[in-house]
């Protein structure tokens, strides 16, 4: 089948733009399981009444797995902040008041932040020692469990302005309910893993308009990084091993 254009291509999925539809067409090595989770995912969300796209369908297109749901036209908030560099700041409080909307809402049936972190410290054994996914499996337990909606890949890159001005939230596979902090840690390092002066930016941002000390957030970070881990891209890693190793347990 062919479609309008491509929006993006990574290794085991393409996304298409064809009108009013944006189409998410998933190679045949990815599980079956988690292209379902992630439309219930994105559904789930939608039913909390934040600003997302609105799912269409799942469907096989020729013979591969797929998720459409509605195109939103406009910028991303990282293209705009690019572009205009002298209102960083503005653009950065409006990203970090997206983000605690988010963690306003409420949606149960959404998997557990806490069980996922913990698959994924689990599954690090060939890359961190067994004594160090011991010492973050539980201070990961000692943390507070919360039931908030946690997007679990919050950048600029995720959230479209229209033409308007209005924000929509994109790319919910990685939601869960959780600990709104734990998400925040991620965001951290995701702006880090580029910019370091972003990064402390926006930290600076969230605690304040959060009322979170930052200290809280921090003691997320290497967990955080752990599961950033998993993903195994070669030039994150020695980033990522730096926050592991700098954990200081009680």
């Amino acid at each position: 089948m062919e479609f309008e254009k491509v929006l993006a291509q990574r290794t085991d999925k393409v996304i298409y733009k064809d009108g009013n539809d944006t189409i998410k067409v998933f190679g045949d090595s990815y599980p079956k399981s988690d292209i379902l989770n992630e439309a219930l995912n994105h559904v789930r969300v939608e039913e909390t009444g934040l600003n997302i796209p609105k799912m269409k369908s799942v469907s096989l297109i020729d013979g591969k797995w797929a998720i459409t749901i509605e195109y939103i036209e406009g910028k991303t908030l990282k293209e705009i902040m690019e572009e205009d560099p002298d209102n960083i700041e503005k653009y950065m409080e409006q990203f970090v008041d997206i983000q605690l909307d988010i963690h306003s809402k409420r949606s149960p049936l959404l998997n557990k932040l806490k069980d996922k972190m913990n698959r994924k410290i689990s599954s690090l054994g060939d890359i961190i020692d067994a004594t160090t996914r011991y010492e973050l499996h539980t201070r990961l337990e000692a943390m507070p469990k919360h039931t908030k909606v946690c997007h679990g890949d919050f950048n600029p890159s995720n959230v479209i302005i229209d033409k308007d001005g209005v924000a929509h939230i994109i790319d919910w596979s990685h939601a869960t309910q959780g600990n709104a902090s734990a998400d925040a840690a991620r965001t951290y390092l995701l702006f880090a893993l580029k910019d370091q002066k972003l990064a402390d930016m926006y930290l600076d941002m969230f605690c304040k308009k959060s009322d979170t000390a930052k200290q809280y957030v921090q003691q997320w970070l290497p967990i955080v990084a752990a599961s950033q881990l998993v993903k195994g891209v070669p030039e994150e890693k020695e980033f990522l091993q730096k926050w592991i190793d700098i954990v200081d347990y009680q």
